[in-house]
């Protein structure tokens, strides 16, 4: 959110308190749609190895020029961290996972082999018993 619009959203509590979202609340009509703009647009130029689905950003990295996957991992990551902080936008750690070789992403996991179900997400679908009869 711009700092000039943080005083737009001031709400006053019944104790007399001023509260001021600092960040864009994602309760508002297009809030998801501004966002998702918002940061594709900030992230054009980390996109090769970068993409985003609204709030989610997946690196991936190959060995390019004699560095490794893993160095080349950690020279995008700085390259992204700048952006963000460029653009003041954050990253929740907590949700973060850095240096995977598969990522969840929308029920799937997807690494360099391609994309497959989570497991836990069709256990109960693989342990279903097989009909017993024809009725």
């Amino acid at each position: 959110m711009r700092e000039s619009d943080i005083p737009l959203t001031a709400v006053s509590t019944p104790s007399g308190m001023l509260w001021e979202w600092l960040v864009m609340l994602q309760g508002l009509k297009n809030a998801s749609a501004t966002f998702n703009r918002c940061v594709t647009h900030l992230l054009c130029s980390v996109r090769d190895f970068a993409p985003s689905y609204f709030d989610d950003v997946f690196i991936h990295s190959r060995a390019v020029d004699g560095k490794s996957e893993v160095e080349m991992h950690k020279e995008h990551l700085r390259m992204l961290f700048a952006l963000m902080c460029k653009h003041k936008l954050y990253a929740n750690l907590k949700k973060c996972i850095f240096g995977a070789s598969e990522i969840p992403v929308l029920g799937c996991l997807v690494g360099k082999n391609g994309v497959r179900p989570d497991p836990g997400k069709v256990r109960v679908i693989n342990e279903w018993p097989t009909p017993s009869n024809v009725k």
